[in-house]
């Protein structure tokens, strides 16, 4: 049974930082997976994404203050977020893609299960 079950959201003043994880159950650990976020009146957006050789790409808005991370033996998708904003503030999703893409990107149609999704909150 495919299972991604994020936790760690919740509120922090900006400047401040967070952790996501998300437990994977379920999927092929060599895919491409990843973090989107849906922020207030816009699209959900790709923010991470990790490929088999756990190699991350990030959206411009998130580069030098996140991190993406996955460990095999835990079954286990990590994002750090350091220096937080206001305008980070959304629902965060881990997703998990199905098919074996010769490379990953941070397109939401490339990924096919996703977790529930954790809400963060930046206040200024």
């Amino acid at each position: 049974q495919v299972q991604l079950v994020d936790s760690g959201g919740g509120s922090v003043q900006a400047g401040g930082s967070l952790r996501l994880s998300c437990q994977l159950s379920g999927v092929n650990l060599d895919y491409c997976m990843g973090w989107f976020r849906q922020t207030q009146g816009n699209r959900r957006e790709g923010v991470a994404i990790i490929n088999s050789a756990l190699r991350g790409s990030y959206t411009d808005s998130v580069k030098g203050r996140f991190t993406i991370s996955k460990d095999n033996a835990k079954s286990t998708l990590v994002l750090q977020m350091n220096f937080l904003k206001p305008e980070d503030s959304g629902v965060y999703y881990c997703a998990a893609s199905t098919l074996k893409w010769t490379s990953c990107f941070l397109q939401e149609g490339y990924y096919h299960r996703w977790s529930q999704g954790a809400r963060v909150n930046v206040s200024s």
